[in-house]
C-alpha cells in the first residue's frame, strides 16, 4: 500500500531497515486484455506478485505446483477463484480465462544529481511520438524502491499518460539520506520532473504530480517553487502532523462517548509526545511519564493513541533516545501546508479516504472547500468506505483493518484529470468542490 508521511506512524512503520528486493520476475509489467483493459503485475513481499486492475481489482499471486499462480483477495489471504498463468518467451499472460498480451512502452532509465544525492529514475512512455502529459511520481514517507513497487508507473501509461518514477534520496538505487525534510523532498520532485522534461522532450504536452501521503506536503511546495501543469494529492493532508493527530485522537474519543475532560487530557498527553519528538527524542520524559501516570487509569486512556501517540507511549525512554532520531529525520510536526496551498495557483485535485486513521479528512476537506472558494484551483473529492492509501477493507476478528480493493472510480478520476484537466460525475465518489467543473 501506498504511504505518505502523515502523522509520524507511517515514519515509525515505515523505518525497518530496507531489504533487498526480491530478483526482478519475468511477468512484471501491465498487459493488454481482450475487453479493451489491462492488468498489471507488480513484485510484491518475497517471491509473490500482485494483480491490479484499472477498476481497482487487486490479488496477490503466489506461485503452485503446476507451474500457475493462485490469487488471493487482496491482503486477505482469502481464495478468490482466479487463476493466472505465464509465458515469458511470448510475453502473454492468462488472467482469469482471458489471454493478455504485455503492453510495450518507451522506457528510459537515468540518474540524476540532487544536492549531493544522486537519484535513479525512469520515464516511461506510451508507444509512438504522439505529446502526451506526464505524471511525476512523488512518494509518500515509506522507505522502499519506488521503481521496484509502484504500479501507478506503468497503469498511467497504460492509459496513455506518461510517468516518471524515482527512488527517493536514500531509498532503493538513491543516494543520499533519507528525510522527511520537505524542503529537500521538494527539490528533488523538482528535480524529478525536470529530469522527466529533458528525457521527454516535445513529446510533453504538460506536466505535474501525482503525490500519496507525505507527498501532498511536498508537491505543492514542489510546485510553488517552480511551476508544474496540475497536482494530484491521494489520501494527504493540508494540515500539519501534529494537528491531524489531535483531530484523529478527537474524534476517536467522540466515537466512543467521552467528552470535553476526556479530550482536554487526552491534549495533554499528545503535546507530551509532541514535546518529545520535537526534541529529536532527547528530552520531555518527565513530562511524558507525568502525564501517562495520572491518565493511565481513566477510562478513555485507550481510545486516545491516535496514529503515533500510543506508539510513543508504549515505548521506553532509552529506546526512543536510540532509535527516535533514525525513525524520523529531519521531521516537522508543526509544518503547516496552508501558506503555501493559499498561494499556489496550480490546478489540484485531492483525493480524500473518508475512514482515513492517518490522514483525517475533516479538517483537510475543510481547509480545502475555504481555499476553493477564495479562488483557488481545487477539485476535492471523497471516498466513502475507504482508508489510508485509498483501500477499501474488512475488519478481521481482532478488530484490524485488512485492506481488500481500491475504490472501482479512484484510478479512472486520476486518469481523467491529468488528460483533460477535470472530472466526470461517475467515480462513485463525493466530489465537494470543483474548480475544475463537472462534464
Amino acid at each position: 500500500m501506498n504511504l505518505v508521511m502523515l502523522p509520524l506512524a507511517m515514519a515509525l512503520a515505515a523505518a525497518a531497515p530496507p531489504q533487498d528486493p526480491p530478483p526482478e520476475h519475468c511477468a512484471i509489467g501491465a498487459y493488454s486484455l481482450p475487453d479493451g483493459s489491462f492488468v498489471d503485475v507488480a513484485p510484491a513481499d518475497g517471491a509473490a506478485l500482485r494483480w491490479r486492475r484499472p477498476d481497482g481489482t487487486t490479488g496477490a499471486l503466489a506461485a503452485t505446483p503446476g507451474g500457475g499462480w493462485a490469487s488471493t483477495l487482496g491482503w486477505t489471504g482469502r481464495p478468490d477463484g482466479v487463476q493466472v498463468s505465464f509465458d515469458c518467451a511470448r510475453d502473454t499472460i492468462v488472467f482469469d480465462g482471458r489471454r493478455g498480451e504485455r503492453m510495450k512502452f518507451d522506457v528510459a532509465e537515468t540518474r540524476f544529481e540532487v544536492d549531493g544525492a544522486v537519484l535513479a529514475g525512469r520515464l516511461i512512455m506510451p508507444p509512438g511520438d504522439q505529446p502526451v502529459p506526464v505524471v511525476v511520481l512523488v512518494h509518500g514517507a515509506e522507505r522502499m524502491s519506488a521503481r521496484e513497487a509502484y504500479a501507478l508507473q506503468r497503469m498511467f501509461p497504460a492509459a496513455g499518460i506518461g510517468a516518471f518514477v524515482y527512488d527517493k534520496r536514500g531509498t532503493g538505487a538513491s543516494t543520499g539520506q533519507y528525510t522527511h525534510d520537505y524542503a529537500t523532498l521538494a527539490t528533488d520532485a523538482i528535480s524529478a520532473a525536470d529530469e522527466a522534461r529533458r528525457l521527454g522532450g516535445s513529446r510533453i504536452s504538460r506536466i505535474g504530480y501525482q503525490a500519496g501521503s507525505q507527498g501532498g506536503w511536498v508537491a505543492p511546495l514542489a510546485a510553488q517553487i517552480d511551476p508544474v501543469d496540475f497536482i494530484i494529492v491521494s489520501f494527504g493532508l493540508a494540515v500539519s502532523p501534529a494537528a491531524a493527530e489531535r483531530e484523529l485522537i478527537v474524534a476517536a474519543l467522540r466515537r466512543h462517548g467521552f467528552g470535553p475532560e476526556a479530550i482536554a487530557g487526552a491534549m495533554e498527553i499528545s503535546q507530551a509526545v509532541e514535546a518529545v519528538i520535537d526534541s529529536n527524542f532527547q528530552s520531555g520524559y518527565d513530562r511524558l511519564a507525568d502525564v501517562r501516570d495520572r491518565y493511565a487509569d481513566e477510562p478513555w486512556f485507550a481510545h486516545a493513541g491516535g496514529s503515533f501517540v500510543g506508539m510513543i507511549l508504549g515505548m521506553p525512554p532509552e529506546q526512543l533516545r536510540r532509535e527516535g532520531p533514525k525513525l524520523a529525520p529531519n521531521i516537522s510536526l508543526y509544518y503547516d501546508p496552508l501558506p503555501v496551498l493559499r498561494n499556489l495557483d496550480t490546478p489540484q485535485l485531492w483525493i480524500l479516504a473518508e475512514e482515513d486513521l492517518v490522514a483525517p479528512v475533516a479538517g483537510t476537506s475543510r481547509r480545502l472547500a475555504e481555499l476553493e472558494k477564495a479562488g483557488r484551483p481545487i477539485t476535492t473529492a471523497i471516498f466513502a468506505d475507504a482508508e489510508h492509501g485509498m483501500y477499501g477493507y474488512e475488519i478481521a476478528a481482532d478488530g484490524s483493518r485488512v485492506s481488500t480493493r481500491a475504490p472501482e472510480g479512484y484510478f479512472p478520476m486520476m486518469r481523467d484529470y491529468v488528460l483533460t484537466g477535470r472530472t466526470g460525475p461517475r467515480y462513485g465518489a463525493r466530489i465537494l468542490n470543483s474548480a475544475a467543473g463537472r462534464e
